[in-house]
């Protein structure tokens, strides 16, 4: 008779895999900061502080929203492994 060691069941329990690592926060957190690019939040919040002009209404809800998404999917237990997926976050605009 022969026996093997199953890998997972309670030993992995809670863990979340992509790819054979671990889905940690700072995996989210990056993907948020990616999205705020995407949308350049970060130019418009340069050019309010440089001109005065305020930021235009929606790309400060546009931040709000994937900061709250990005809270939002670290405080899942565990984080889905398709967190980047469009489906958790809001959607950005294309110039």
């Amino acid at each position: 008779m022969r026996l093997a060691v199953i890998d997972g069941g309670l030993s992995y329990a809670g863990q979340n895999e992509r790819g054979g690592e671990r889905i940690r926060v700072e995996d989210v957190e990056a993907e948020a900061r990616r999205r705020m690019r995407e949308g350049r939040v970060s130019e418009w919040r340069t050019r309010e502080f440089i001109t005065g002009t305020p930021m235009p209404s929606d790309v400060k809800y546009l931040e709000l929203q994937i900061d709250f998404a990005a809270r939002a999917i670290c405080k899942l237990s565990p984080i889905p492994a398709d967190y980047a997926d469009d489906l958790y976050w809001p959607t950005c605009w294309q110039d």
